[in-house]
């Protein structure tokens, strides 16, 4: 399909039929934009208005969005994020996973806010797309071949131009349910199994060749001095230099210290081999710093080990959440090896979350009896074995052994083993659960319970619950303890807060180590000065916050609609075994009612018709 019109201000809107080998482009309208703004808020009110329930997430039926935040490809600090979007074969909920580096900034750069792809090809193929035009063509020879691997052969089949490539792996060819989408070296849209979806629509890459589209550069005269004072804030902040220097790997033994790692399957609350997988050991064996478009953090490093088993090998860092699931989670104390099964992920396209909740989860089965030498074939699973682990790793990707069951996600694979397996399967509404124990930081406890996407820290964020002073969570939530970690009242205004600044920053296209750990105003003052600086349009952070509260009424209606019978907003019993925690049922529900009336939803948490009218949400679906 050949393009030569100027794009909408904002982007247009590419749509892929792969059952019809078709693509048409349409500008978007200035109404759309103004209540979704982009990215995760644009997705889910598309979805919304053209998903129909009953669809198969791995069925041609299903649609698989990557849309740009509004300000992803513009000159804000941090603004490199592409937001996907898809009905999850996960968790039959809202998919939902967000990717950096540089893909969504080539996308934007051809003048293309968002893309939908929708059908089912007959054979692989991949997209290629540039700002003159969008072609779908043959991936045969890429087909069986790991994410990395798809984009080497690619970038030198399709040598000269400049291209940013998002890939699947073999994960994601055989249906793991939590297959990832791969973006570069070291980026990838991990959670929710979208590698999964694309995989079904026989989709091996998207391929991006820069143009020149340069949304809103008619203002970027306008801009200096509210850009400038971003990057001053970001830079100023106390762990930017920590972030700079060591990524989110430098903050293990914080978490440990903390006690809020969840160790050998949430079973434990610190390790005891931190000191030896504390991620700022990994600084000798740095060569390089990357990072993202535009951001002044660059939090990611390639490596080259120096000694150690894999002396001279290379290999990229890992950050925060695969440096404590795949070591304490699985009781893992040996970094190297922990850096190799996280690449490993990456090359085989798998979520390194749920694949090592996976195996942790397998592990604790193996200790109990639950599983057995039988189950395994002859492979013993013990805590911290490395090789097992990588073993586990490659069979999930294949869809081969125990790994073929563990790859179908937690939830179904206790459902598949029985035997009481699900009292240790870690998950809510299917997804698996994040480094952070719940039972040691409340807030994130109802994070996970509440968060759009199934149990996961990152979608909702709620760090400000031990960064704050106590005065300003009570000025702010209505109560000192708000900001105590360890005690319930003001979580449910806390949380409402934190969900509703992710949403944005989602939909804007920031990423959230500047925005939420380094800066951690959670106010979007900020971020309304940006968007209104390089847009020209009028945004407070007011319009923000209920743009917001929009949008996560509309991704509630979303899993109503497509999972009426969906597990409740509530946490896994094996969390409320101990006694010994201030996490009891109780207190989750009292966090769940403040949450619910904070939002303005029922008390079974359904919006009420009183929310619905004050946001507008059902007259918005004609917009599209």
């Amino acid at each position: 399909m050949g393009h030569s019109n100027p794009p909408n201000r904002f982007g247009d809107l590419l749509e892929v039929n792969l059952d019809e080998a078709a693509c048409t482009r349409r500008p978007l309208s200035d109404a759309v934009v103004g209540r979704f703004l982009g990215g995760r808020g644009f997705n889910v009110g598309y979805l919304s208005a053209h998903l129909p329930t009953g669809t198969d997430p791995l069925g041609p039926g299903n649609m698989l969005l990557f849309s740009c935040g509004l300000l992803t490809g513009t000159r804000a600090p941090t603004a490199s994020r592409l937001h996907l979007n898809a009905l999850s074969p996960l968790t039959g909920l809202i998919g939902s996973s967000n990717v950096g580096g540089y893909a969504g900034a080539w996308l934007r750069s051809t003048g293309i806010l968002s893309l939908v792809v929708r059908g089912r090809s007959s054979t692989p193929v991949y997209l290629y797309i540039s700002e003159g035009k969008v072609e779908i063509r043959d991936a045969a020879a890429y087909w069986g071949l790991d994410a990395i691997e798809t984009q080497a052969r690619m970038a030198g089949d399709l040598a000269g131009g400049n291209l940013q490539i998002l890939s699947i792996g073999t994960a994601g060819e055989s249906g793991a349910r939590f297959a990832c989408i791969v973006a570069g070296r070291d980026h990838a849209a991990g959670r929710t199994g979208l590698g999964a979806v694309m995989g079904a629509k026989h989709l091996k890459a998207v391929v991006i060749e820069k143009g020149a589209f340069k949304p809103f550069d008619d203002r970027r005269h306008l801009i200096g001095g509210v850009v400038n004072d971003y990057v001053k804030q970001i830079k100023a902040s106390v762990d930017y230099d920590t972030f700079a220097r060591f990524g989110g790997a430098g903050f293990i033994k914080w978490a440990d210290d903390m006690g809020v790692m969840g160790t050998r399957n949430y079973r434990q609350y610190r390790f005891e081999m931190a000191d030896r997988v504390d991620g700022r050991r990994l600084l000798k064996d740095k060569v390089r710093s990357s990072g993202c478009y535009r951001c002044p953090v660059q939090c990611k490093a390639d490596l080259k080990f120096k000694d150690g088993p894999m002396k001279g090998q290379t290999a990229t860092r890992p950050e925060f959440e695969p440096m404590i699931n795949l070591g304490a989670k699985c009781g893992l104390g040996d970094l190297q090896a922990i850096v190799f099964l996280d690449n490993l992920c990456t090359r085989l396209g798998l979520d390194s979350t749920s694949a090592s909740t996976a195996i942790a989860f397998a592990m604790d089965l193996f200790d109990r009896g639950i599983l057995t030498l039988a189950d395994t074939d002859g492979m013993a699973l013990a805590w911290g074995d490395a090789s097992a682990m990588a073993t586990l790793i490659r069979q999930m990707a294949a869809g081969k052994g125990l790994g073929k069951i563990l790859a179908q996600g937690v939830k179904r694979a206790a459902a598949t083993i029985g035997r009481d397996a699900e009292k240790f399967a870690a998950h809510v509404k299917g997804l698996e659960l994040t480094a952070y124990h719940p039972a040691a930081i409340l807030g994130s406890a109802l994070g996970y319970a509440v968060s759009s996407r199934g149990g996961d820290y990152n979608n909702v964020y709620a760090s400000l619950e031990h960064r704050w002073p106590a005065e300003k969570g009570a000025a702010a939530f209505g109560s000192p303890d708000s900001v105590d970690r360890q005690r319930p009242s003001g979580k449910g205004r806390l949380v409402r807060r934190a969900v509703l600044v992710n949403i944005i920053v989602d939909s804007l296209g920031l990423c959230k180590v500047p925005t939420l750990s380094l800066l951690g105003a959670f106010d979007l003052e900020n971020e309304a000065a940006l968007a209104s600086s390089i847009t020209g349009l009028s945004l407070y952070s007011d319009d923000l916050f209920q743009i917001g509260d929009r949008i996560a009424a509309m991704e509630r209606l979303f899993n109503l609609k497509h999972a009426p019978d969906m597990d409740e907003d509530r946490l896994p019993d094996m969390f409320f075994l101990d006694g010994g925690t201030v996490l009891t049922p109780t207190v989750m529900t009292q966090m769940l009612l403040e949450f619910y009336a904070a939002m303005g939803w029922d008390e079974k948490g359904r919006p009420t018709k009183e929310t619905f009218s004050a946001l507008g949400v059902e007259p918005l679906v004609a917009v599209f």
